[in-house]
Formats: structure tokens, C-alpha cells, sequence
């Protein structure tokens, strides 16, 4: 992989009240509506798409009971 450099131009500072101005999970979002904005920036970052999902792969993680 290459060196990524930090896009200064990307972000600006801001009050706390400007901050929560700009936010678009705002409180009359519905979750349903968060979830999907939330799914959607994660398949951009990751280079997937709803038709072609990552597989979990489930031999990864091992899960056992805890004897006492």
C-alpha cells in the first residue's frame, strides 16, 4: 500500500455548537435511517457492495463455555 497524506482541506474546526449543527445523526433521524448511513460509509471505505458482501469467516473466532 501506498502513503496516504492527511486531507487538511477535508475538515475545518468548529464550535461545539456549529459541530452539532453540521451533524446528520441528528436526534429526528430514525435508527433505521442512521444504520443505513452508517452501512453505507462502511462499504465505501471497505470496497464492498449490498450485492457482494464480505463472508463472515466463522473458523476465525472460537467460542467455548466457561466451566466453573
Amino acid at each position: 500500500m501506498g502513503d496516504f497524506k492527511f486531507d487538511r482541506t477535508a475538515f475545518k474546526m468548529m464550535s461545539f455548537q456549529e459541530a452539532d449543527n453540521a451533524n446528520v445523526f441528528h436526534k429526528d433521524v430514525s435508527y433505521e435511517e442512521r444504520l443505513r448511513q452508517a452501512y453505507y460509509l462502511i462499504s465505501q471505505a471497505y470496497g464492498f457492495t449490498m450485492d457482494a458482501q464480505p463472508k463472515l469467516d466463522r473458523g476465525y473466532f472460537i467460542s467455548r463455555k466457561l466451566n466453573k
